[in-house]
Formats: C-alpha cells, sequence, structure tokens
C-alpha cells in the first residue's frame, strides 16, 4: 500500500486522542465545567458548524476568518464555517438566544474547534478549547473574576508554576491617537514593539518612542506622564493586577505568579481592555488567554463582555494524569453477579478470551 494512502494517516495538525489521554481530557473538562459552576456559569454547547455570516461577524468572529474552514450549505445554498474558536459562538447566542436574560449573563463551555493552520507553538489544528464567558458587566470586580477562575481550574488540575501574565491591547492605540503620530511612525513603532526591539525604539527619539521605551522598561508604570486614555489603561491595569492578587490569595493560591506586559498585543485582536494570557513553566506555549471584547449587532450598541478560553492540548501535557481505575479480569464464563459485585466496588471488569 502507498504510504501515502494508509489509512492511518491524518492530514497535518489533526490526530487521534487514544488511552489513557483521552480519558484525561474527558476528566479535566468535567473537571474544569463544576469549578466554573461553582461560580454560577451554566454550560451550553453550539453547534460545529454554522452559517458564515454569523459565525464571522465583526469581533470574535472577524479575527479567525482566515483561520475558518468553508463550506456551502447543500440544504440552503449557504456559505457554513467550522468554528475556529467558541467565543464567537457564545457572543450570538447571548445575543439572540439569550438576549432577553438578565445581565450579567454568564456562560460555560467545552467544545473542539478547527483551524486552517497551526502555528509553531500550537502545530495543532484542532484542539478542545473549554471557557467561560460573562456578558454585560464592565467592572473591575468582573475583570478579576475570569484569570481567579482559570486559576483556580488549572490549580485544581493539579497545574503547577502558574503564572498570569496581564495587558491591555488598546494602550498602544490610545497612545498613538492621543500623540497624534503619522501612520509612518505607527507602523516603525507596531514593527518595533512586536520584535521588542527596545533599542530600535529608543533610536526613534520621538515624544512617543520615548513613551514607549520607559513602558517596554515598566519599572515604574504609575509615574510615566501618559496622555489621559493611556494613563487610564495603566491604571486600570494596575488596580486589576492589585486585586487580582488578593483574590487569588483568598483561594490559597499564593504561588500564582502575575506579571504585566502593557504593550503584549498578539493575540489580542478583537479585545478592548483588560487581558491575560496563562502560562506554567514548562509548558508548551500559553494554557489559555482572556480578556475584555465587545458583542456586536448590527443595529444595535455593542454589549461589553469578558472571558477566557483554555486549550486543552496544552494543559494535556503538563496536567499530572488522573489515577486509572482499578482493572480485573474474570473467566469467560464468569456470572453477571460477580461482574457485578466487582463493578460495585469501582473495579472494571474485563472478560478473558
Amino acid at each position: 500500500m502507498n504510504a501515502k494512502n494508509h489509512p492511518s494517516l491524518l492530514p497535518n495538525g489533526l490526530l487521534d486522542l487514544l488511552a489513557p489521554s483521552a480519558e484525561n481530557e474527558s476528566r479535566l473538562i468535567e473537571l474544569f465545567i463544576k469549578n466554573f459552576s461553582a461560580f454560577g456559569y451554566d454550560r451550553v454547547k453550539p453547534p460545529l458548524v454554522e452559517f458564515e455570516d454569523s459565525l464571522l461577524g465583526e469581533g470574535p468572529g472577524q479575527a479567525l476568518s482566515r483561520q475558518t474552514f468553508r463550506m456551502m450549505d447543500p440544504v440552503s445554498g449557504r456559505m457554513m464555517g467550522v468554528r475556529a474558536d467558541v467565543t464567537s459562538q457564545i457572543a450570538r447566542i447571548a445575543t439572540s438566544r439569550l438576549a432577553d436574560n438578565k445581565r450579567p449573563l454568564r456562560l460555560s463551555y467545552a467544545a473542539d474547534v478547527l483551524r486552517v493552520n497551526g502555528s509553531q507553538l500550537r502545530p495543532e489544528r484542532q484542539f478542545c478549547q473549554v471557557g467561560c464567558e460573562l456578558i454585560g458587566v464592565d467592572t473591575i470586580t468582573a475583570d478579576v473574576e475570569m484569570p481567579l477562575i482559570a486559576a483556580i481550574a488549572l490549580s485544581k488540575a493539579g497545574v503547577q508554576n502558574i503564572s498570569i501574565d496581564l495587558t491591555v491591547p488598546t494602550l498602544t492605540k490610545h497612545l498613538y491617537d492621543e500623540m497624534k503620530i503619522s501612520a509612518d511612525e505607527t507602523e516603525s513603532l507596531n514593527d518595533l514593539i512586536e520584535k521588542r526591539d527596545r533599542d530600535g525604539v529608543a533610536a526613534l527619539n520621538t515624544k512617543t518612542s520615548a513613551l514607549i521605551v520607559e513602558l517596554m522598561d515598566h519599572d515604574n508604570l504609575p509615574k510615566i506622564a501618559l496622555p489621559k486614555k493611556a494613563k487610564a489603561d495603566i491604571e486600570k491595569l494596575l488596580k486589576l493586577q492589585s486585586e487580582l492578587r488578593a483574590a487569588l490569595d483568598v483561594y490559597g493560591l499564593q504561588d500564582v505568579q502575575i506579571t504585566i506586559d502593557p504593550l503584549e498585543r498578539r493575540g489580542f485582536e478583537y479585545q478592548t481592555g483588560a487581558s491575560f494570557t496563562l502560562f506554567s513553566q514548562g509548558a508548551r506555549g500559553e494554557l489559555g488567554r482572556g480578556g475584555r471584547y465587545d458583542v456586536i449587532v448590527a443595529g444595535k450598541s455593542p454589549e461589553t463582555a469578558t472571558g477566557f478560553t483554555l486549550y486543552m492540548d496544552s494543559v494535556l501535557r503538563i496536567a499530572p494524569a488522573f489515577s486509572p481505575a482499578k482493572r480485573e479480569e474474570v473467566k469467560a464464563d464468569a456470572d453477571w453477579k460477580a461482574v457485578k459485585s466487582l463493578q460495585d466496588q469501582g473495579v472494571e471488569v474485563v472478560r478473558k478470551a
């Protein structure tokens, strides 16, 4: 048989999740969902495929439009998309099926996504996302709730050395707008910030670049002489850091580290406020990310929301495996009463051939 046609060959980025990994993932998902429920989050399950115009609407869906597989629906003749992220679907549910429900609205989910391309750190194109969305409230407490719940869930799964990296993706846009800089300087600064090229930023020798250098150093963020909106972003970020630290300590998570990177924007294309990334020492890439965004519906005012997603492929690689149940073999002709008796004791029973 030609190797290219071997029945076990799968497309790049797709894999079979076998035992015991499949069982570990299932148990982790249930552990996470139970933890989310303790904070009042109701689980929903959106479809794998939906119409393109709703799936890829302005906001979360639009940000991943290039990562979305598309197909024609033979029934309606309309284009459909396979979800590349769950957030846009939760936003649709919140503004349609649950539009009249009392706010704030708390929803949780666990669902596989499929993307056109993997990344260097996450070559998988299909993986499971588990997360929460808090819709209809814009407070510092709500911003704290998201990384707090995520950290608690990861900790209960046995993940150690957790760190939460806080950012505010709107900061540079506010700074550029208020400093009234040119498109060329904006492009140069964005490129240098992306590369974390502090010397390159300093070499531009402008008022804006000098402020960017101070933000890169972030030794004393409160004292940086930023214009009004940019300063408000930093103040919110620092308040979030302080209140999140206090909340983590209440839950016995003193070992969870909090860092601030005010200029980080990668992966936060649709976020409009305080955002965060979850890491663990030794993990490949991030374990999850979240932040504030707008839920946008045509003809209506945007509704604020915040949320987070945990990436189960990354979590599985670093979380301790669950202890397997005791398993015993019995004779092929063992009677069902004997089998049931063992099962009632929590034993998995396998008949011999």
